[in-house]
């Protein structure tokens, strides 16, 4: 089972065992999707350009023949006033039909492929919230005993960085432009009461995560960061750290043309510690293209 999720950011793709239940191969690839959306509304034509040699790059290093393939995207696409025509040029090219799901759809197979690694690491909290930040959107997913909320927002790593020129502008401006969030969350604390711990995935918070471990994006290991504790007060050490490294450096710790994208999606994980009232987080690595290949096995 091969199961490929084109994000705002990156393409991430992974192989399924499903008779043995082990993930046996991966793929990821900066693409830059929404790279000038916020601007133009579409995606541009060199962003389809990455996405399709990134692909054609993953089915060289994966064998894709005999398997199922089950391939989504998400808000980048989901906004892109041109979707329909890059789908239609991604699929002639690789092969590939790509389904646009919706935030919901996305929060829930995240769910499912955290929830999954968390019990394999005999997790004992029995309520959490799940963070996604993404390029185009993040997700709050609020887990407790009998029940699951979630809600999709339109704020990302990319789309906050091309909204504002720096690093302070966008500190400035998150308090309003996650307002939404903070509202969403007090309601289901005050419904429902507030969950045991906090768990994020995607990006930011494993980059974070491998800064932590001493991992390079060369060197990344997966399995390392799965259960990682963050400690809120580490974000400034560890985004004073990126910035005071030399361009060549910084590019090599966190991965070509990532570090001005991961410098704001600290900020917006700092901001979202506040939001939802916590100061220690646990780091997943699986995400969604790992929920798209459970759901599709089972």
């Amino acid at each position: 089972m091969i199961a490929i999720d084109l994000g705002s950011n990156t393409l991430r793709v992974t192989k399924l065992d499903c008779e043995s239940g082990k993930f046996v191969a991966d793929f990821e690839k900066i693409v830059k999707t929404a790279d000038m959306l916020k601007n133009t509304g579409v995606i541009h034509h060199e962003a389809v350009d990455r996405v399709i040699y990134a692909i054609k790059e993953a089915q060289e290093k994966i064998d894709f023949s005999n398997n199922e393939i089950s391939a989504v995207t998400t808000e980048a696409i989901r906004q892109a006033a041109n979707s329909e025509d890059v789908l239609l040029r991604i699929q002639k090219e690789t092969g590939i039909a790509f389904k646009i799901i919706s935030g919901a759809e996305e929060a829930r197979l995240t769910f499912l492929a955290v929830k999954n690694r968390l019990a394999k690491l005999h997790y004992a909290s029995n309520s959490f919230v799940l963070i996604d930040i993404g390029g185009g959107s993040t997700e709050l997913i609020f887990s407790y005993p009998d029940k699951v909320i979630s809600k999709s927002f339109p704020v990302g790593i990319v789309t906050i960085a091309q909204t504002y020129e720096s690093l302070e502008r966008i500190g400035e401006a998150l308090p309003e432009e996650m307002l939404e969030m903070q509202m969403f969350c007090s309601e289901i604390y005050e419904n429902h009461g507030k969950v045991n711990s906090f768990v994020a995935t995607a990006g930011t918070p494993t980059t974070v995560a491998a800064m932590k471990l001493g991992q390079t994006y060369a060197c990344y290991n997966p399995k390392k960061i799965n259960g990682t504790s963050i400690v809120k007060d580490e974000l400034d050490i560890y985004l004073k750290k990126l910035l005071d490294m030399p361009f060549d450096e910084r590019e090599l710790a966190v991965g070509v043309g990532r570090s001005d994208l991961i410098a704001a999606g600290i900020l917006i994980y700092k901001q979202l510690f506040d939001i939802v009232e916590f100061d220690s987080c646990v780091v997943i690595d699986d995400g969604l293209r790992e929920g798209v290949a459970l759901e599709a096995c089972q």
